[in-house]
C-alpha cells in the first residue's frame, strides 16, 4: 500500500472486479488466486473463455497454473529481478507507452539506465525462469492496452515487499497500463474489511481517509470534529513494531481485535513472550482464540450476521451489511464495545448509536465518501471516490491524472532474502493458504465439514527431495528453522521445486509461523512470511 501511494497518490486496486471479464491480459504474480479468492479467479477465468491470455509467476504450481498461457515457475524472493527484466525486454523492444510516458510520468531517463544489466539472461541467473519465457511473458503483457496486474501477499511479505510493488507500478507506467478499462495495478486484499480497515483510519500514521496525523492542518480538523484540544501529531506502531515493544517492555499494554497474532505472526514462540510480557492485553473476538488465551479481558464481539455496518471490499467497494441474527449471550457489535469503552474513559462527544450515524461522521471527515449515504448502498455497493450525492462512484481510479502529479518511476535493485539456505538448513520454506481453511482457522476450524476434508496440517515437498529424505507420502517429518521446529505430515507433489517446501498457515498444530522469520520491510514493516530456510528429518 505505501508503495503504490508513493507512485500513483492512492495504495487501493486501481480497477474494479468486474472490469476483469474483459482484460485483454491478466498478469498474476504472487498470489493463488483459485484458492486464497476464488471469486475473482472465476471472473479471470471468464475474461480466459473471452479469449483473454493469463500470465502466471509464482514458486508454486498452483492451481491457476493449468488454466494459464505462460507460467514461469520463480524462486521465492527473486520477484523484482522477474520484473526487471520484463520491463528490460519491453524497452529493449520498443514496446513501451511513449506518449503516456511524456504526459504522465516522470524520472524515465534514470530508470531506464538502472535496468541495463536486467537482461533475460541475468533474471534467468536469479530466478530460475528460463530467458525465452521471460521475454514471452514481457510481449504479451508489453503489446496489450488491456493488461491488468494482480498480486498479493506473496508479492508484499518479504523484506523488500516495497520493492516488489515498486517493480509492478513501474510496469504499469511503461505499458500505459493504468488509469484505462480493464488493466490497471490490482493488490487483492487478504480479508473481507482490509481496505475498509484502512480507509477509516486502522493505519500507525493516518486519520481516516488517508489523512496524515504529522500533518497540522489535518490534526486541527480532527481536533475540532472531535472536541479535543490536543491530537499527538506522532505516527504510532505498526503492528509487528508494538510486538517487539510489548516484549522489550516499553509497551506495556495492547488492545487487539480481530486478530489472532499468537498463530498469524512470524516467530510465534517469540509473540507468545511479547504477549505475556505485557502488563494488561485486551481480545476483542468473536471466538476464542490462541491470543485471547493471554488475555486479562476477553470481549465477546458479534459476527457479521449479527451486526449492522458496512464493508469496503478488495475493489473499494463500500457495501451494506444487515444484522440477520442475535448475537449470542453476551457478544455485542464492535462499534457499541468501543463507544462504551470510550464513555468510560471520559469521552462524552460521541453519541453515535446505530452504524449510520458513525458513517455520516466517516462522510463529514473524507471526501472520497461524501457522496455515500447508507440510503445510497441499500441495493448495492459504491466504489470511491464519490465526491457527491449525484456521482455514481469511480470504477477505474485515475483515469484524469494522479492526485501526485506526474507519477514516478522508482529504482529498484533485486535484494535477497533475509534468510537463504544453507548447510544446516538446506531447504528454503514459503508459506500461504488453501482452498478450504480461512486464515489462522479461528471460524473455518469449528466446522465438521471442513475439517474432515482439509482438517490436517501437511507439507509440500518434491518427489526428488522426498526420496532422498527417505520420506513417503502421509509419513511425518520433522521441520526446524533458526527459531522453533513441528511435526508434520509429507504430501509428495509437483506443485514445488526441488530445495523448496510449502506449509499453510491454518493449521495450530504444525504452525508454520513457529518457523518463519520476523525480519521486516524497513519501509513498510511487514515480516518475511514468504521466505525462511529450514532443514527436514524423518
Amino acid at each position: 500500500m505505501a508503495s503504490l501511494a508513493a507512485t500513483f497518490g492512492s495504495g487501493a486496486m486501481t480497477n474494479s472486479l468486474k472490469g476483469i471479464e474483459d482484460t485483454e491480459v491478466i498478469f498474476i504474480i504472487g498470489s493463488n488466486t483459485k484458492e486464497s479468492h476464488p471469486v475473482i479467479a472465476n471472473k479471470m477465468l471468464k475474461a480466459k473463455r473471452k479469449g483473454a491470455r493469463i500470465i502466471l509467476a509464482d514458486p508454486r504450481r498452483v492451481p491457476m497454473a493449468k488454466h494459464s498461457d505462460l507460467f514461469m515457475k520463480l524462486r521465492p524472493g527473486t520477484d523484482v529481478a522477474l520484473l526487471n527484466a520484463m520491463a528490460h525486454v519491453i524497452i529493449r523492444d520498443g514496446l513501451e507507452d511513449k506518449k503516456f510516458i511524456k504526459k504522465r510520468t516522470k524520472g524515465f531517463s534514470a530508470w531506464v539506465k538502472s535496468l541495463d544489466r536486467y537482461t533475460p539472461e541475468y533474471a534467468e541467473s536469479i530466478t530460475g525462469v528460463k530467458a525465452a519465457l521471460v521475454e514471452e511473458a514481457a510481449r504479451m503483457y508489453g503489446v496489450s492496452k488491456k493488461a491488468g496486474i494482480f498480486y498479493t501477499m506473496g508479492i508484499t511479505q518479504h523484506t523488500h515487499g516495497t520493492d516488489n510493488v515498486s517493480a509492478i507500478a513501474n510496469l504499469a507506467l511503461l505499458t500505459g497500463n493504468v488509469g484505462r478499462d480493464n488493466a490497471g495495478v490490482n493488490p487483492l486484499r487478504g480479508q473481507n474489511n482490509v481496505q475498509g480497515a484502512c480507509d477509516m483510519g486502522a493505519l500507525p500514521n493516518t486519520y481516516p481517509g488517508y489523512q496524515k496525523v504529522d500533518d497540522p492542518a489535518v490534526r486541527k480538523k480532527y481536533q475540532d470534529i472531535w472536541g479535543v484540544s490536543k491530537l499527538s501529531g506522532k505516527p504510532g506502531m505498526a503492528a509487528t513494531e508494538m510486538v517487539e515493544a510489548a516484549y522489550d517492555g516499553s509497551l506495556k499494554a495492547m488492545y487487539i481485535m480481530g486478530e489472532n497474532p499468537a498463530m498469524s505472526d512470524p516467530d510465534i514462540e517469540h509473540t507468545k513472550k511479547a504477549l505475556k510480557n505485557l502488563e494488561f492485553l485486551v481480545v476483542q473476538d468473536i471466538f476464542m482464540n490462541e491470543t485471547a488465551e493471554f488475555a486479562d479481558v476477553v470481549l465477546p464481539a458479534a459476527a457479521f450476521a449479527e451486526k449492522d455496518g458496512t464493508f469496503t471490499n478488495t475493489e473499494r467497494r463500500v457495501q451494506l451489511v444487515r444484522k440477520a441474527l442475535r448475537a449470542p449471550g453476551e457478544a455485542r457489535s464492535d462499534h457499541r464495545i468501543i463507544i462504551d469503552i470510550m464513555r468510560a474513559m471520559g469521552f462524552n462527544k460521541q453519541e453515535a448509536a446505530e452504524p449510520a450515524d458513525v458513517f455520516e461522521e466517516v462522510r463529514d471527515v473524507w471526501a472520497a465518501v461524501e457522496g455515500i449515504s447508507h440510503k445510497r448502498i441499500e441495493k448495492k455497493g459504491i466504489q470511491w471516490p464519490c465526491p457527491d450525492c449525484e456521482h455514481p462512484g469511480t470504477p477505474v481510479l485515475h483515469k484524469a491524472g494522479f492526485s501526485i502529479g506526474n507519477a514516478p518511476f522508482t529504482v529498484v535493485d533485486y535484494i535477497p532474502s533475509a534468510e537463504t539456505p544453507d548447510n544446516d538448513y538446506p531447504f528454503l520454506l514459503t508459506t500461504g493458504r488453501n482452498l478450504y481453511q480461512y486464515h489462522t482457522g479461528t471460524m473455518t476450524r469449528r466446522v465438521n465439514a471442513i475439517e474432515v476434508h482439509a482438517g490436517d496440517a501437511y507439507m509440500e515437498i518434491s518427489r526428488a527431495d522426498a526420496r532422498g529424505l527417505g520420506l513417503s507420502n502421509g509419513e511425518l517429518a520433522n521441520v526446524s528453522s533458526r527459531r522453533g521446529d513441528i511435526s508434520i505430515h509429507v504430501r509428495v507433489s509437483d506443485r514445488v521445486d526441488d530445495g523448496t517446501v510449502f506449509i499453510p498457515m491454518h493449521y495450530r498444530e504444525a504452525a508454520a509461523n513457529i518457523l518463519t522469520n520476523t525480519a521486516l520491510d524497513p519501509k513498510a514493516k511487514i515480516p518475511e512470511l514468504k521466505v525462511c530456510a529450514v532443514k527436514i528429518i524423518k
